[in-house]
Parts: C-alpha cells; sequence; structure tokens
C-alpha cells in the first residue's frame, strides 16, 4: 500500500511511546483475517497493469504521469472500499496543476487524497527502499526527498517543477511526521521555497477520522504514531466495522513572498477546520 509512514508523503513516526492495544474480541479478529488478503489482492494485483502502462507510455512523460495518477486514484478508492473507509469530503477540489499541503494523521491519509484528487506525493527517500510498498510508490510517481540532506532539496524541486509541468497536483505534508492528532504541528518550511520562488499559490487541506461507538478511538486505532508497528497497525485497521475520515479542501489558497510566513499562515488555516481526534470523541 504506497504511503505515509509506509505510504508516500510520511515521515519517520516520533519516538511518543505508543499506548498498548486493546484486547480485540474474536469477531474483529476473523474480520481482519478476512480482509487481509482480499487488501493484499487489491494492492499487489494491479502492479504489472501499472507498470506495463508507464511501459508503453515511456516515449509521452506527461501522459505516463497522467495515467498513473488516474489509475492511483481508482487503486485508492478500492483499497479505502476493501478497508470499510468512507471519505466526507467538503470544499472545493482545486483543478490541476496545483500545491496542496495537509495535516499528517496516518498513512491512509495519502489514499483519501488520492481517492480525490490527481496528485503525486512527496515521501522520505526510505520508502524506495522499503520491500513491496518501494516498487509500488516509485510507479505511482512519488518524488523522494532526503530531509537530512538539504543539498537534495534543489532536485526534489526540479521533479516538482516537472510534475507540474505534466498537469499534475503535488502534495505533501510539512508537519514532517504523522500523529495521534491532538492539535497540528508546526510547518516545516524548506518545500515551500519553491511556490515562494514562483509565486505559486498553496492549497490546503485538513483530515480527521473517526471510528464507529464501541471500537478502539481513531487516535489509536487510525493514527499512526509513537513506536507503532506498521503490519500490527494496519491489521488493526482491518479488524474496524469502518472508518469515517473527513476531508475538507478550502477553495482558497494561499500565497506569501516567505516561506516561513506561508508555513505560518497555511498551518493556520488548517488549524481553523481541524476537529482534533481525541479519545472523547463521538463515534460514527
Amino acid at each position: 500500500m504506497p504511503a505515509a509512514d509506509p505510504l508516500p508523503a510520511g515521515d519517520s513516526v516520533p519516538a511518543t511511546p505508543e499506548p498498548p492495544p486493546s484486547p480485540r474480541p474474536l469477531r474483529a479478529r476473523l474480520r481482519g483475517a478476512l480482509r487481509a488478503p482480499v487488501a493484499g489482492l487489491v494492492i499487489l494485483g494491479g502492479f504489472p497493469l501499472l507498470l506495463l502502462g508507464r511501459l508503453l507510455l515511456a516515449p509521452a512523460p506527461s501522459a505516463r504521469a497522467r495515467f498513473a495518477a488516474r489509475y492511483f486514484r481508482g487503486w485508492a478508492r478500492t483499497v479505502l472500499g476493501v478497508i470499510r473507509v468512507r471519505v466526507v469530503t467538503s470544499g472545493q477540489p482545486p483543478e490541476p496543476p496545483f500545491l496542496l499541503v495537509a495535516n499528517h494523521l496516518s498513512y491512509l491519509d495519502v489514499l483519501v487524497l488520492a481517492s480525490r484528487l490527481p496528485c503525486v506525493f512527496v515521501s522520505k527517500a526510505e520508502v524506495r527502499g522499503w520491500p513491496v510498498l518501494g516498487p509500488i510508490c516509485t510507479a505511482l510517481g512519488t518524488i523522494y526527498i532526503d530531509r537530512g540532506q538539504r543539498r537534495d532539496i534543489p532536485r526534489v524541486m526540479a521533479e516538482i517543477e516537472a510534475a507540474l509541468d505534466h498537469g499534475l497536483g503535488i502534495v505533501f505534508f510539512p508537519e514532517g511526521t504523522s500523529s495521534k492528532g491532538e492539535t497540528v504541528a508546526p510547518f516545516k518550511p524548506s518545500l515551500l521555497e519553491l511556490p515562494v520562488r514562483l509565486g505559486r499559490a498553496v492549497h490546503h487541506a485538513t483530515l480527521g477520522y473517526r471510528t464507529p461507538p464501541g471500537e478502539p478511538p481513531a487516535h489509536e486505532a487510525v493514527c499512526f504514531w509513537g513506536s507503532a508497528h506498521f503490519a500490527r497497525h494496519a491489521l488493526g485497521i482491518l479488524e474496524l466495522r469502518r472508518i469515517e475520515a473527513s476531508l475538507h479542501l478550502d477553495p482558497e489558497p494561499i500565497t506569501e513572498a516567505d516561506r516561513k510566513l506561508l508555513a505560518e499562515r497555511l498551518r493556520e488555516a488548517i488549524l481553523a477546520r481541524f476537529d482534533p481526534v481525541t479519545p472523547g470523541e463521538e463515534g460514527v
């Protein structure tokens, strides 16, 4: 499954300790066991088609990029359907090409955004080398960045500009890591140098999650944070009856001549719509 911390656009999981998982009832464990092979088939089954399409369209980079984005959108919707994630969307999606930032809660963020927008993601460089997920992320057009090397930023910006020229949207998570959703962490402004330099507006989206009554709360079962282990966390998501994801796409992009000020304004705009994912949340 491509993505934030294992999907495109994520960063390292913070060191905050993860609470011990609550024991799950037998019905939930059976639900997870039945969904797991279906999800695996959906995730891997279309990969040969994606590779074939990219191979055939290799002489036409723009067409190849748009093909991968369309594939990503349909694939993300199918995966969300299998794991019973219902996306409630508000606001107006930006027209590509665009730059968009969002708060970061889970690797599901990538699927939710990709299911609604023709886009590629900016991800930490380590994802490229991951078994199974790395090749999928690469084939989907993920732009990798080594955040430990400032000299890598010009190359990343050049790849972002090329993707924009191909008519795609670029999405990244300026918090730099996912969280349990108490608030929105300060934004890292490095990648915002490109829109400042080009005078481009930046769109913003606000994400949130809820789980049904009687299920583990979303901050524990959906948000990916602390010392969470990806495989165990993903199985826990498959065990949930359903998840409601909220996605607000603000129609008013933001333009600034200073990247730090742009980062602050984007974070404030997302915070204005952000509904904290807390233990006391109402079910869906």
